[in-house]
């Protein structure tokens, strides 16, 4: 392999095994303002997109051992989208920009050691931001304590509510 492939394979790679998440996705039919939209949208939220070749994708997956890729044939043309963060929102603007240009559309992904259909592409987008995600198990978790409190106080204001009642007799 020669040089410059052989930088470019290395480059993919680290792009596989330091991001958070990797999207796949086909963009035939952009033109270039709107392929310039797409990535400044992904910029702003922290996330590259490079047009790849798919074997050296292929090459790269391979050489640095990231097994979950293997079962990807990705053709056609393919861009690489890849970050840190929230998944979530890459996946919201690759499906939003998507429903606007029939021309993106998703191919799949890899996060967390595990290959995404293009179904877990959508799937993933359609779901809630990370901190609405947080916030509801917080509240999930806090729940039996809060109505735990709220128990004990209803049990403890109805003794109350007893003795003034028999206080307010006492008192006639």
């Amino acid at each position: 392999m020669r040089s410059e492939k052989t930088h470019l394979v290395n480059y993919i790679g680290g792009l596989l095994k330091d991001s958070d998440f990797v999207y796949f996705i086909s963009y035939k039919g952009l033109n270039v303002a709107e392929f310039s939209d797409f990535r400044n949208k992904l910029a702003a939220s922290d996330a590259e997109c490079h047009v790849l070749k798919n074997r050296m994708i292929e090459k790269a997956a391979e050489l640095f051992e990231v097994k979950a890729l293997s079962e990807f044939e990705l053709k056609d043309s393919t861009a690489l989208i890849s970050g840190s963060g929230d998944p979530g929102i890459i996946a919201k603007i690759i499906t939003e920009f998507g429903n606007k240009n029939d021309a993106v559309a998703p191919k799949g992904g890899y996060f967390e050691g595990a290959a995404l259909s293009v179904a877990d592409v959508n799937e993933i987008a359609s779901l809630p931001s990370k901190e609405v995600l947080q916030s509801q198990l917080l509240g999930v978790l806090q729940a039996p304590a809060r109505d735990f409190v709220c128990l004990l106080n209803a049990k403890a204001a109805t003794i109350l509510n007893v003795l003034n009642a028999y206080k307010d007799k006492l008192d006639n």
